[in-house]
């Protein structure tokens, strides 16, 4: 398989469970307040946080990769996901 069909696959099944995982963990006061802008991202994004402690997320759009320090993000993906 190659490289661009893996990060396809990633993005195309990684982006709804992200976006999803990310939406649930925000209230409804929250979800409301944020709005899309006309350029933001029209693919799938895949969000990459490699270490807890820090406030890097990475995020993976088509076939670039944009890196987001946000402290509030990292921490609000990483309750999304959830742990065992």
């Amino acid at each position: 398989m190659s490289e661009t069909s893996r990060r396809k696959l990633l993005a195309a099944g990684g982006a709804g469970v992200a976006a999803g995982a990310v939406g649930l963990t925000m209230s409804p006061a929250q979800a409301g307040e944020t709005r899309r802008t006309a350029s933001s991202a029209q693919e799938s994004v895949v969000a990459y946080v490699r270490d807890h402690r820090s406030s890097e997320v990475r995020l993976m759009v088509g076939e670039r990769e944009v890196v987001v320090h946000d402290r509030d993000l990292a921490t609000r993906i990483l309750n999304a996901a959830g742990g065992e």
